[in-house]
């Protein structure tokens, strides 16, 4: 079988995307968030250890980021270092790798900003509003580097992907879900605010589509990943407590605007 590292691999794609394709592929579990004496160990920011572990490997899946705008906000400099510098340490080696791997870049809907003409497509303008935002319109542009010099690449962008329990308690929809289990009150911020979420199942399926394509030599154009399906956060807040035991308290909390920036995108 031929072998795939994959990078972020313990995040909420990551081991989605392991499950799936484990039975058709040898997988280089690279994160690092495991422990440093694990063999699945890694950090894109180490450029000895990602050159070792790229060395037999057909593909990459690179998933690995500071994947949160808020993460982003909080820690600027480490969000440019990782995904900036970690996806351009990655890129480098396996251009530089005797197999030369094709390499699978995980962007995010968040490099479209907020637009003003609906549905967004992949031919929309670029409009990044925040620094997670930039780093990966960046990312973006060296994947188009390397994939000039030959690097066969792919970039998906992905939109508010949910569906597993170890998903991050305080995103919408487990915070959400979390209240209507406990019977807590679900705070929403924005009720308007619209949005395109992603089953994780619809992604992981996206991506081994993708790969077979990669595998074959053809050449992608960059792909949105979504539901095509927009929801307010009150009518999510609306469905999930039609599904709790007993009627929960809706409050409507300020939103911050000057951190989160919500928009629809509905697939071409």
């Amino acid at each position: 079988m031929k072998k795939i590292l994959i990078t972020g691999s313990s995040g909420l794609i990551g081991q989605a995307l392991c499950k799936k394709i484990d039975k058709f592929y040898w997988i280089e579990k690279f994160d690092s968030k495991l422990p440093e004496d694990s063999s699945e160990y890694g950090d894109i920011l180490l450029p000895k250890i990602l050159q070792q572990r790229l060395k037999h490997c057909d593909g990459v899946i690179h998933l690995a980021a500071i994947s949160r705008v808020i993460w982003g906000e909080k820690q600027p400099d480490i969000c440019w270092e990782t995904n900036v510098t970690g996806t351009n340490n990655l890129l480098d080696l396996a251009y530089q790798s005797p197999k030369k791997p094709w390499v699978l870049y995980a962007s995010s809907r968040e490099v479209y900003g907020q637009q003003q003409l609906f549905p967004v497509k992949e031919s929309a303008p670029l409009q990044p509003l925040n620094i997670y935002a930039n780093s990966k319109v960046t990312a973006e542009g060296l994947v188009a580097k390397y994939k000039l010099k030959g690097l066969k690449t792919a970039i998906l962008r992905f939109s508010s992907v949910y569906g597993s329990i170890d998903d991050h308690h305080d995103r919408v929809v487990p915070a959400f879900c979390q209240a209507a289990v406990t019977g807590k009150p679900i705070h929403i911020e924005g009720p308007t605010n619209m949005f395109d979420f992603t089953h994780v199942t619809d992604v992981v399926e996206a991506i081994f589509k993708v790969i077979k394509r990669l595998e074959q030599g053809q050449e992608l154009p960059t792909m949105h990943i979504t539901s095509g399906q927009p929801v307010s956060l009150e009518t999510l807040a609306k469905l999930v407590n039609g599904s709790a035991k007993h009627p929960l308290k809706l409050i409507i909390d300020p939103l911050d605007v000057s951190m989160f920036q919500h928009f629809m995108v509905i697939t071409a």
